[in-house]
């Protein structure tokens, strides 16, 4: 089979991958960079845990093949985490209860914090739209939506202490 050398930035990272031509992104990423924090779970894009963000968007990894991120700007849930301890986000949800069994974990964070990059003062409505594509196997929407509010919360606060 003729295989695919491709160059791609993971998590601030220059990495250069020889994939096979049908290797998804998610198993390039977890199989052969061993970056195994994106999940896989349906492998057909509907349950969102293998989210990744690709040139500043998120994007399913078990529909992305691994040759189309030839040059792309890849973030997974590895490069969410600050070097030690946890990002707002993953400490919230572990404070709110927002990780339930943990299989959708990444992908929510990976979307949340998309969503607080991008938008850092979201609504309710905005942190359901980010999230709706995500699917919670344990039903744990409730703890999940504490954990944005706490830390859209706290960013209000410390801007008005500022």
């Amino acid at each position: 089979m003729k295989m695919h050398d491709l160059e791609l930035s993971v998590n601030g990272q220059s990495v250069s991958l020889r994939v096979e031509p049908r290797q998804t992104l998610a198993d390039a990423l977890r199989g052969t960079l061993g970056l195994t924090g994106t999940h896989l779970g349906c492998e057909h894009g509907v349950c969102g845990a293998c989210t990744i963000i690709v040139d500043g968007e998120p994007a399913r990894g078990c529909l992305m093949l691994a040759v189309q991120a030839q040059g792309a700007e890849v973030i997974t849930v590895e490069g969410v985490s600050p070097p030690t301890g946890l990002s707002p986000i993953q400490q919230a949800m572990r404070e709110h209860h927002g990780l339930q069994c943990g299989f959708c974990t990444p992908g929510m964070v990976v979307v949340l914090h998309h969503l607080l990059s991008t938008n850092p003062d979201p609504t309710d409505d905005d942190i359901r739209e980010a999230i709706s594509g995500q699917l919670c196997r344990c039903t744990g929407y409730q703890g999940i939506m504490a954990a944005a509010r706490a830390v859209v919360a706290r960013r209000r606060h410390e801007i008005r202490d500022n």
